[in-house]
């Protein structure tokens, strides 16, 4: 075996939190924003794009997603004395502390209403949410600038479905595409042909008012029209798409009628399509990423190096179910540790993206929990490896977790707890089955969220 640099393992997990926390340091919302906005006076720049203050009428602040509060505080910052109204919708527990709401009320010339909602399935709060915007955007004119703020978990949090198909409804859809495997492109490709507000739905309540979306990319590969169920850009998916979706998935006798029923009459033309490219509601929209996986990734490939190992972004665009890409991250750590490759141990591999689980079982846990969980099963034995996961919003699922640590004495410590570990991946109870190691990667709530990254790490025990 090729020799690398001896260390013990807590040295290398200390390391690896040093590495999570430049990486969501690096998306941090706020700056994300303001990094693409500043305020000379009554002129306001956005990406080289000039709005003069004066010529506004009024200025809506709205949006929705795990990262909009922090969002939102950076635009108030700078346009608190213009805001006409300021409405956004977060996942519960994500609001920004008490005292820096207090601040930035304080600055504003408007309420700033902010409710927190249900996430991943959506509630009646997000829905009371999107009514409320809504009901802000429809008297906005020509004369009105619209600001949105536009995060990962906007999908959800921004609800407001079409007649004849009820929160309920929604609910159990999303509850059904959760649990079927189908990709975050497929699911929004759904829930936009069932919305008044995604799929171009925003920028159509708000039109002829000027709109600007900052956006923070949730998605692999940033495809606008995918983040949040891309509210403010054209949808290029049809009925027919998402009906195909509920087939591939064995979906359609599953999800309510009404449901079905409305996509229905979509597929067959009884009902307007979602505004699509070329619609000249799009001219007077701006649409900027101001935050990605990208950015989380790179840097922390670049603290792992100032961490003292060789250091390589493989990709992020990392998809696929999430136990076999679990077996990949196994197998890229045994050729590390084996033959240095693709680099020479020390090192650390950094992978982005978002991947699947196809749920089978009964127990707790998200696609990165599982995703270490099948890592560890396959890297059993190889001594001076790790491999970690973390969701950038600091839940995995439906759990506290981010994400977990897998190493090579992972499976021997289960075993001496009595813990089988393929019966905890057969029933997708990935949560307690690290809970039990205390090896849970347990961020809180980050308040931003661009994904998911992966770590794997090759060394020589010491």
């Amino acid at each position: 075996m090729a020799s690398c640099q001896p260390a013990s393992e807590d040295t290398w997990r200390q390391k690896l939190w040093r590495i999570i926390r430049a990486a969501l340091a690096a998306v941090d919302p706020e700056q994300a924003v303001l990094r693409f906005l500043s305020r000379e006076g009554q002129h306001l720049r956005v990406a080289g794009i000039e709005y003069d203050l004066d010529r506004l009428e009024r200025i809506y602040l709205v949006g929705a997603g795990k990262a909009a509060a922090p969002m939102a505080k950076a635009v108030c910052r700078l346009l608190g004395d213009v805001l006409s109204a300021v409405a956004i919708n977060v996942k519960r527990g994500y609001i920004l502390p008490a005292e820096e709401m207090q601040a930035i009320q304080a600055g504003l010339r408007c309420p700033f209403e902010v409710i927190e909602a249900g996430h991943p399935t959506p509630d009646e709060a997000g829905l009371r949410g999107a009514q409320r915007m809504a009901q802000l955007l429809a008297g906005a004119t020509e004369r009105d600038l619209v600001i949105c703020v536009i995060s990962g978990g906007g999908s959800a949090l921004l609800t407001l479905p079409v007649e004849s198909v009820s929160l309920a409804d929604l609910q159990a859809l999303t509850e059904a595409l959760l649990r079927s495997g189908a990709t975050i492109n497929e699911i929004n490709t759904v829930r936009k042909h069932l919305s008044r507000v995604k799929g171009g739905g925003l920028a159509r309540l708000a039109y002829p008012a000027r709109v600007v979306a900052l956006i923070l990319s949730d998605v692999v590969g940033s495809p606008l029209d995918v983040i949040a169920s891309g509210p403010t850009v054209p949808d290029p998916t049809t009925f027919a798409d998402a009906w195909q979706v509920l087939a591939r998935y064995s979906l359609l006798d599953k999800v309510p009628p009404q449901v079905r029923s409305y996509l229905e009459r979509g597929v067959t033309g009884q009902v307007p399509e979602t505004p699509k490219p070329g619609d000249p509601i799009f001219e007077r929209v701006q649409n900027l990423i101001v935050g990605s996986n990208e950015l989380a990734a790179l840097a922390a490939v670049e603290q792992a190096r100032e961490e003292g190992l060789n250091s390589l972004l493989l990709t992020t665009y990392l998809e696929g179910e999430a136990r076999e890409v679990g077996k990949v991250a196994a197998a890229l750590a045994k050729e590390l540790l084996r033959n240095n490759r693709p680099l020479r141990c020390p090192a650390c591999l950094v992978m982005g993206g978002e991947t699947t689980v196809t749920v089978r079982g009964s127990g707790i846990g998200g696609r990165n929990q599982e995703l270490a969980l099948a890592a560890a099963i396959a890297l059993a034995g190889w001594e001076g490896t790790m491999v970690a996961t973390l969701a950038t919003d600091g839940t995995d699922g439906p759990t506290d977790a981010a994400g977990a640590i897998a190493t090579g004495q992972t499976i021997h410590r289960a075993q001496q707890l009595g813990l089988n570990p393929l019966a905890f991946l057969e029933n997708n109870d990935s949560y307690r089955f690290f809970q039990a190691l205390g090896d849970l990667v347990l961020t809180g709530p980050t308040n931003t969220n661009v994904n998911d990254l992966l770590f794997i790490l090759g060394w020589q025990a010491g």
